[in-house]
């Protein structure tokens, strides 16, 4: 079977010394939403910077069957978009439309063109009316969903999302359950948020000190590491 991302043997060690990954094995399959649990600094988002190439380390990366190198960098990044746990790092034009259309310009779209496909981004994920706003006057919930849209317009097949419910409360959580659960991309999410994952994932990947540590049902990974399924 063709896994949508394959991981086999990834590890990596910073410029410092330390040594944040240990071999992990992984794999996420179309469709499928996994939820990376584990403490901080169990090497979650170093591991999750590996799938697009932000870092490298060794071993084997697949994403949608073409390994992951220095010259597919171009081709693999446009099939993962990593949406980060703080919104504003991602939002930096003077209008939500710019924002959004921005990477589909740095494609070679045209103008029209990455307007039009911005525009359906942001009606997917429930922002159609807010194309002329300043990202900074939006809520945190807003950001998300700008964010999001932004990755969404470059068609990506691989959808990471780091802390996603951070700074959202919890009518913002909820919605943006429901907008993930309604997109057909494979998803990652990288959380502490059980809740969220339980209503988001069909499985979860427990990382401790940069191995995996266990994997299976939210509800089972959870239990087994003493994770209060209220806990944030």
């Amino acid at each position: 079977m063709l896994h949508v991302v394959e991981v086999r043997g990834l590890s990596f060690r910073y410029p410092d010394g330390t040594e944040a990954l240990k071999g992990i094995n992984f794999h996420l399959d179309a469709g499928e939403s996994v939820a990376l649990l584990g403490p901080n600094g169990s090497g979650k988002s170093t591991f999750a910077l590996h799938l697009n190439g932000l870092l490298t380390g060794e071993g084997l990366v697949r994403v949608c069957g073409g390994e992951v190198t220095r010259a597919s960098l171009a081709a693999v990044r446009r099939k993962v978009g990593l949406v980060f746990q703080d919104s504003d790092t991602q939002l930096f034009m003077p209008t939500v439309l710019e924002d959004v259309a921005f990477g589909l310009l740095n494609q070679g779209l045209t103008p029209q063109a990455a307007v039009e496909r911005a525009l359906r981004a942001l009606e997917r994920v429930g922002m159609a009316g807010a194309p002329s706003r300043a990202p900074h006057h939006l809520s945190a919930g807003e950001k998300k969903r700008v964010a999001l849209a932004g990755i969404l317009a470059l068609e990506p097949d691989v959808l990471v999302l780091d802390e996603p419910t951070t700074f959202l409360d919890p009518p913002g959580q909820r919605a943006l359950a429901d907008l993930l659960r309604n997109l057909p991309q494979a998803k990652i999410l990288i959380t502490h948020d059980i809740p969220f994952a339980r209503a988001t994932c069909s499985r979860a990947v427990f990382f401790r000190e940069g191995i995996v540590a266990w994997e299976g049902p939210v509800e089972e990974v959870a239990t087994r590491f003493g994770w209060d399924f209220s806990a944030r």
